[in-house]
């Protein structure tokens, strides 16, 4: 047995000498400071332990992919209307899997929360909350189902791999259901585990291996550190509290079934029985046949760039996708958004409502309930203000005149990160 600060209660103790307030002063100082998402992500960096951070910002391989994500969005130009008679606040409501929600963009489910900050899923459910928008809840979440409910009794859905234990999947949708999940959507582009270079560099595992290289990154990180020290071991709330999160590559070695098919789906899709969703699709065919199946969502999708190297920008495929399916199919997408701008441009070209994952997890690793909340704030606003020049004061009226108002160009290098990018939080990958 591998002896480990937990496994010698020293939780226990720490829990009982609060001092998170002191070594969190800076982090909070720095938090109040940031005025977009890119100054999240430099919060989320000072404060995360460096393996952390890196599995949260990294892509696969070179991060190609996690690049272009971004750079589609500069590629596009917001062709303006004027003397529109709109005045802010606008109305940002809309419906995500029916349901009625105040804004078209929520946090996607994200894996093991707890390793960001404390709070872990229970921030971003207080954020979905506050924003009165939809709550995802990851299958791999380190907070249960059961908690999740007591915190929001809004919209909300839950994520699902494609697990080989039959009995397992129906488990945990039963769990879902009594739990007041009104969505599932399925995850369908991990079915191998992506090359992430920089976890292979970080040697990272949850948690910490304890060697001298983590324990020196540990040191640099006070306020994650004691976060991390003083509170309960992680473990898979939502599937089985007896497995700890730091077998999470072996769990899901174990458990992903790289043969799942269409007729898994079916399977699937008939143990559910209410709107779903399949995750991950970029293909307007695949698209079609996931209509066929039986699902009442697409989710277009490229998994934040850290599954497939060279899979295309998401925002790309959009326009296609929309045209398969026609305009009654509802529309999620993700990857690469980093402003209100970009989802404004998304809602243009066919999206019903986008999903956001690093912007609201450097929240969360910032600043928990605060910094999901900020990130929140600072997406809305700048959606807001990116309607109203554009002239459309609604989503539904965004959707609608859309396509006319949003034109595509060729790249410059003006549009692109230069060398100085990296330390102003650009993204990830940039050399």
């Amino acid at each position: 047995m591998v002896i480990n600060p937990h496994k010698l209660g020293v939780h226990k103790l720490l829990k009982h000498i609060p001092l998170n307030a002191i070594f969190d002063a800076p982090s909070k100082a720095r938090l109040r400071k940031a005025v977009n998402i890119a100054d999240l992500r430099l919060c989320a960096k000072q404060r995360a332990h460096k393996m952390v951070f890196d599995y949260l910002d990294a892509g696969a391989d070179d991060e190609i992919s996690l690049r272009r994500g971004k750079d589609a969005y500069s590629e596009l130009e917001m062709h303006f209307h004027i003397l529109s008679g709109l005045k802010p606040p606008l109305d940002l409501s809309t419906k995500i899997f029916g349901q009625d929600v105040k804004l078209p963009f929520f946090g996607c489910p994200t894996a093991g929360n707890r390793m960001f900050h404390w709070e872990g899923e229970t921030a971003a459910a207080r954020a979905a909350k506050h924003h009165g928008t939809l709550y995802g809840l990851s299958s791999l979440a380190t907070t249960g189902i059961t908690e999740i409910g007591k915190i929001t009794d809004g919209p909300k859905v839950f994520q699902l791999y494609v697990w080989k234990d039959r009995e397992l999947v129906k488990e945990v949708l039963s769990k879902a259901k009594e739990g007041g999940f009104h969505a599932m959507a399925l995850t369908v582009d991990f079915t191998w585990y992506g090359n992430r270079e920089r976890d292979i560099r970080n040697d990272f595992s949850i948690p910490p291996k304890y060697s001298l290289n983590q324990m020196i990154e540990a040191i640099k990180k006070p306020a994650w550190t004691y976060d991390f020290l003083s509170h309960e071991a992680y473990t898979y709330a939502c599937i089985n509290t007896e497995v700890p999160a730091d077998s999470l590559a072996a769990f899901v070695n174990s458990q992903i079934a790289p043969e799942f098919d269409w007729r898994d789906a079916e399977w699937l899709l008939g143990e559910w029985n209410m709107p779903s969703a399949v995750k991950g699709v970029c293909r307007p065919d695949d698209a079609i046949r996931a209509v066929e199946t039986g699902f009442t969502t697409m989710w277009v999708s490229n998994h934040g760039a850290r599954q497939l190297e060279t899979s295309p920008a998401t925002i790309d495929v959009l326009p296609s996708i929309r045209e398969a399916v026609g305009p009654d199919v509802e529309i999620i997408l993700d990857g690469g958004v980093q402003r209100g701008t970009d989802i404004c441009k998304a809602l243009a070209l066919g999206a019903d409502a986008v999903g956001v994952g690093k912007p609201y997890l450097y929240g969360l690793a910032a600043g928990g309930t605060e910094g999901v909340i900020k990130a929140y704030d600072i997406l809305k606003v700048e959606l807001d203000r990116a309607m109203g020049l554009l002239g459309t004061g609604t989503v539904d009226e965004l959707k609608k005149r859309g396509p006319g108002l949003i034109k595509k160009r060729n790249g410059s290098v003006r549009d692109y990160p230069d060398r100085y990018a990296y330390e102003r939080g650009y993204g990830g990958g940039v050399i």
